[in-house]
């Protein structure tokens, strides 16, 4: 843990944790992954220690992740509007977590959980406990995040989080990116909604084989995830100089976004490649694709982690 005398980082306290040459920091506010690395190389990319977090690095996305049209939904029969954080597009985006302080409720060596309680608020009534379990051991970082509902009343609830896959040096542009996903989610151009889903076959939204990136920018989100035995999907970003990261998910997460960076200054866009686990489509809390109702005192609870190979 990090701290000291003079003005706090932007993203509040750092807890840092390690296990051999890895070394990750868990950011209080938010609750998200500012960096993780390996004997120096970043495996994530990070966002610097002075700035606010741009772009949700490494952000935790709760209680939905991505695009909400509008800012309206309906549940159980009632009309909810939450704030537009995402105006220039009429959207609300990732939730009300990224900017919300967190505590470390377990902190070792090796691992730090993270911990929030989402009250009732004006467009979601609802109130949730919710944990950030971060770990790092000789198979990489892994993320176990859990939400538990401790209202009296069932609320519907998606969760997503936002790591940037880093090439450890220049742009992703000339980085293979490997995608064990079927279908991709189309959206329209203006507003960024799921407006259909079409299969990635001949498309160049196809990375069931490795491919260059080169200078194509996406923002789509991709489903029909091929799975290992045990439940597990993969995506990986192999560098120019041999290297490369994976990024799994278990089954509770059935989808990924993937994000080039393009949106970010000048300086920072296409330093890494954003691949977003999420438990809901975008749009999830209108469409219901893939939204979960959590009863009363039931909880969901899904992991993801990341490695270099």
């Amino acid at each position: 843990m990090t701290g000291g005398v003079g003005a706090p980082a932007p993203s509040g306290q750092q807890f840092e944790i390690s296990h051999g040459e890895q070394r990750a920091t868990i950011v209080e506010l938010g609750g998200g992954v500012r960096t993780y690395d390996v004997g120096g190389r970043p495996v994530l990319d990070p966002f610097p220690l002075e700035a606010i977090c741009d772009g949700a690095h490494g952000a935790l996305l709760i209680p939905w992740p991505n695009r909400l049209r509008d800012g309206r939904y309906r549940f159980d029969g009632v009309e909810h509007q939450v704030p537009l954080s995402e105006p220039e597009r009429h959207n609300a985006i990732h939730g009300f977590l990224r900017w919300r302080p967190w505590r470390a409720a377990q902190l070792t060596r090796d691992r730090v959980v993270m911990a929030t309680r989402l009250y009732p608020t004006p467009g979601y009534p609802f109130a949730l406990d919710v944990q950030a379990d971060y770990e790092l051991a000789d198979t990489g970082l892994t993320v176990t995040t859990s939400a538990t509902n401790i209202g009296e009343r069932p609320c519907p609830y998606g969760a997503g989080q936002h790591p940037y896959l880093s090439p450890a040096g220049g742009l992703i542009d000339d980085c293979q990116l490997m995608l064990s996903a079927d279908t991709r989610i189309l959206v329209d151009e203006k507003r960024r909604l799921p407006i259909g889903r079409e299969p990635v076959e001949g498309s160049s939204f196809d990375f069931r084989r490795p491919r260059r990136l080169g200078g194509q920018q996406l923002d789509d989100g991709f489903t029909g995830l091929a799975r290992d035995q045990s439940g597990v999907a993969r995506a990986t970003l192999s560098s120019a100089d041999g290297s490369c990261v994976e990024l799994w998910v278990d089954e509770g997460y059935p989808y990924l976004q993937i994000y080039t960076g393009d949106g970010l200054s000048r300086d920072r866009r296409r330093h890494g490649l954003a691949v977003e686990p999420m438990t809901c489509a975008p749009n999830a809390l209108q469409s219901g694709d893939g939204l979960v109702t959590l009863g009363p005192g039931e909880t969901l609870t899904a992991r993801w982690g990341v490695r270099l190979l």
